[in-house]
C-alpha cells in the first residue's frame, strides 16, 4: 500500500552538518547561533529584529505581554484558527472575542470586525469599552491562515481608527506577501512557527518579528527569565557573575541546536515555498478536471500564498448534501477511507467556539459563527510537500475520485 503523509520536512546534509558543529562546540543552549538565525529570518522578511523562542505559541504570548495585554481587556481574534491563537490570549488574562471569517480565504472578516466593535463597544475618553463588562478593547490578533495573508491593510486602518494594537499570528505564513510586503512588514509585531508542518522547521520553535528596537530588547529579556544579559554575552565578560532580573520573565529560549537546523532550513526557504506553490497549482488543475466536488483555495489578486497547507472545501451542492452537519459526516467518512489506504489528510483547523474549553466558558453554540462552523466541518487538508511527485498527487486525487464515486 502506497503511503502518502500529510507533509514531510525537507532536509539535506546541511542540517546534520550544522548540528554536528554545535555539538562539537559544546555550546548547545541559546547562544550565538540563535542570534544568527534571528538575523537570517528577519532579513528574509525585511523586518529589523527577530526574537527566537520555543514555539509560535510562546512567541504570541511574549509579544502580547510585552505590549501590555492583560486582565480586564478584550482582544478580537478569528473564530477559525488553531487553538494556540486564543490560548495565548487567555494566558495573559485577557478575553478573546471571536469574529467570524470569510469562507473563501479562511481569514478573519474585516466587515465583521467593524460590526463587532460597533455593536458591543462604546467610546470613553478615546478608548473602547465592552458595553457588558467594561473591559477595555485592547487589540486584534488576526491570523494569516494556511500561508495566505489576511486583509491586514484594512485591519491596520481599523486599529488606527479605534486606537487598537495589532499582533499578527503568522504561524503558517513565513514568506507570505501582499504585493512586495512580507508578513511582519505591515507595522505590527508578527509571530511565526517552525513546527514540522510549516515551510521550514527547527523541530519546535517560533519567532517574533518587529521593527521596534526597544520592544525586541524587552522580549529578549523576558524570554530569558527577565535577565538583563544573555548567556553568551555574560560568558564573554565576567561569566561567574549572575545578571540582574528586574522582571519576572519566562524560559522561552530556543537552543543553538535548533537554530543550527533553522539556518540550514532558511537557505532552502525560497525553494521550498516555490515548489509547494507549483504543487498547489498542480492540485488546482487536477481538482478542476477531476473533482468538481472540491473547492480549491482562493487567492486574492496581489497576494502571494505560501501554501503551508493545501486546504480545500467540500461543495455541498455538487455532492447533493443538505446541511453542513451532513457534510461533516461525509467529509469524515472520506478522510477515514483515505487513511485506510495510506493517504493522510486533516481538517483545515478548528472552529474555536466549538472546542470544549471555549464552549463551556463562554456559552457558545454552533451557529454563533456560521462561516467558521462550515470551515471546521467541510475543510480538507491534502498532502503537500516538496518531495511529492506528479504521480503522488494524481494518486491522491484519483483515490478521492474513486471514494466519492462509491459513497
Amino acid at each position: 500500500m502506497k503511503k502518502i503523509p500529510v507533509t514531510i520536512p525537507y532536509f539535506d546534509d546541511q542540517e546534520a552538518e550544522n548540528v554536528k558543529k554545535i555539538l562539537d562546540s559544546g555550546w548547545v543552549a541559546q547562544g550565538p547561533e540563535v542570534s544568527k538565525f534571528e538575523e537570517v529570518i528577519s532579513a528574509h522578511e525585511n523586518v529589523s529584529y527577530g526574537v527566537a523562542v520555543t514555539s509560535c505559541t510562546t512567541a504570541l504570548h511574549l509579544a502580547m505581554v510585552s505590549q501590555g495585554m492583560s486582565e480586564r481587556m478584550d482582544v478580537l481574534a478569528p473564530a477559525f484558527t488553531f487553538v494556540a491563537t486564543t490560548n495565548a490570549i487567555v494566558q495573559t488574562g485577557a478575553i478573546p472575542i471571536l469574529v467570524d471569517i470569510c469562507q473563501e480565504t479562511f481569514n478573519i472578516d474585516v466587515k465583521q470586525i467593524r460590526e463587532v466593535i460597533q455593536r458591543d463597544y462604546q467610546e470613553k475618553n478615546g478608548k473602547l469599552y465592552n458595553k457588558d463588562n467594561e473591559n477595555l478593547l485592547w487589540g486584534i490578533v488576526p491570523v494569516h491562515e494556511f500561508g495566505l495573508c489576511c486583509d491586514i491593510l484594512e485591519i491596520n486602518q481599523i486599529a488606527k481608527e479605534y486606537n487598537l494594537t495589532v499582533i499578527e499570528d503568522a504561524a503558517c505564513a513565513l514568506g507570505a506577501k501582499i504585493g512586495d510586503a512580507h508578513q511582519g512588514g505591515f507595522g505590527n509585531t508578527s509571530c511565526i512557527s517552525f513546527h514540522p508542518r510549516k515551510s521550514i522547521t527547527t523541530g519546535e520553535g517560533g519567532m517574533v518579528l518587529t521593527d521596534q528596537a526597544a520592544l525586541a530588547q524587552k522580549m529578549k529579556q523576558l524570554r530569558t527569565h527577565g535577565s538583563t544579559v544573555s548567556a553568551d554575552a555574560r560568558h564573554a565578560g565576567k561569566g561567574f557573575l549572575l545578571p540582574e532580573f528586574p522582571d519576572a520573565g519566562y524560559n522561552y529560549r530556543m537552543t543553538d541546536i535548533q537554530a543550527a537546523v533553522g539556518i540550514a532550513q532558511a537557505d532552502k526557504l525560497d525553494y521550498i515555498i516555490e515548489e509547494k506553490r507549483k504543487r498547489a497549482e498542480f492540485y488546482n488543475g487536477l481538482i478542476r478536471e477531476k473533482l468538481p466536488e472540491l473547492v480549491t483555495p482562493y487567492v486574492p489578486d496581489g497576494y502571494y500564498h505560501t501554501y503551508q497547507s493545501y486546504v480545500c472545501m467540500l461543495d455541498l451542492k455538487k455532492l447533493n448534501l443538505d446541511s453542513v452537519a451532513e457534510g461533516r459526516k461525509y467529509r469524515n467518512i472520506l478522510l477515514q477511507k483515505l487513511e485506510d489506504i495510506g493517504i493522510a489528510t486533516r481538517q483545515g483547523t478548528h472552529a474555536i467556539h466549538m472546542l470544549e474549553y471555549y464552549k463551556n466558558r463562554f456559552g457558545y453554540v454552533e451557529q454563533d459563527f456560521p462561516n467558521a462552523y462550515a470551515c471546521d466541518h467541510l475543510s480538507i487538508t491534502l498532502p503537500l510537500y516538496v518531495q511529492m511527485s506528479d504521480s503522488d498527487q494524481e494518486y491522491v486525487i484519483q483515490a478521492i475520485r474513486e471514494i466519492i464515486d462509491k459513497l
